[in-house]
């Protein structure tokens, strides 16, 4: 096991052709990861500004070879810079189909396609598919296998109690090797048993103090879960 600087972004990881960048994954702010193997392209959690970060990076010709958005849950800094990757690529004449998974219920994507199909979709050059996950059985793309994992996040109500949003980890499988997401969670066996012997975990510890942890981890719980994994990242950590 080995831990990764908490907080300079990027965090990359690389094994042979497996590949993952994760341009940053600030709380309340923006999430952005690339996840690449010599056959394809994802990208998880598009929060704002993971297209200035993919054109400064890797340029069109990658952002164009995406296959695949996969998505944990529908807070703004997981999914804000979605409409301008749907723009980028209309702009682009995409011609290759595009699908985005996410947790059954979560109302945000399903808005966010609406709205963006209702502005652009007459003249749109490639095919956007909702891929709502609704139970947590493995599927492969383009050799990659994807397991979704459901985990424990939820949000505050204005009263001060919380209530659970729809949310998933996943877990990717590649030419023997493996990278578990947690997405944003509380502490949960789900995630337990998923981040186990791992090549790579990428855990958040979002929690201010044990407070918070109906919401988030806290660094000492997500440490416990990354030590289970052969190399850890900790990520949406808090600025001190």
């Amino acid at each position: 096991m080995k831990q990764k600087n908490l907080h300079q972004y990027p965090l990359v990881w690389r094994k042979d052709d497996f590949f993952i960048k994760i341009y940053s994954s600030i709380p309340n702010v923006s999430t952005g990861i690339l996840l690449t193997t010599s056959k394809t392209a994802f990208i998880v959690d598009p929060g704002d500004g993971i297209l200035r970060d993919l054109t400064k990076d890797v340029g069109p010709e990658t952002i164009l070879r995406v296959s695949d958005i996969f998505i944990s849950h529908g807070h703004h800094d997981h999914v804000g810079g979605v409409w301008s990757l749907l723009t980028y690529w209309s702009v682009l004449r995409r011609k290759t189909p595009l699908s985005i998974y996410y947790p059954e219920g979560c109302v945000e994507i399903e808005s966010i396609y609406k709205a963006f199909n209702e502005v652009y979709g007459k003249e749109l050059s490639y095919k956007i598919t909702l891929k709502p996950i609704s139970d947590q059985k493995a599927f492969t793309r383009n050799s990659v296998r994807i397991k979704p994992f459901k985990v424990n996040h939820r949000e505050l109500n204005p009263d001060g109690t919380s209530a659970e949003i729809p949310s998933l980890g996943f877990k990717y499988y590649y030419d023997s090797k493996s990278i578990c997401y947690g997405g944003d969670t509380a502490y949960c066996e789900n995630l337990v048993k998923m981040a186990k012997g791992s090549d790579l975990a990428i855990i958040e510890a979002g929690a201010l103090d044990e407070e918070s942890t109906d919401l988030h981890m806290t660094v000492a719980q997500a440490k416990e879960i990354g030590k289970t994994a052969k190399e850890f990242f900790l990520v949406h950590v808090p600025e001190e």
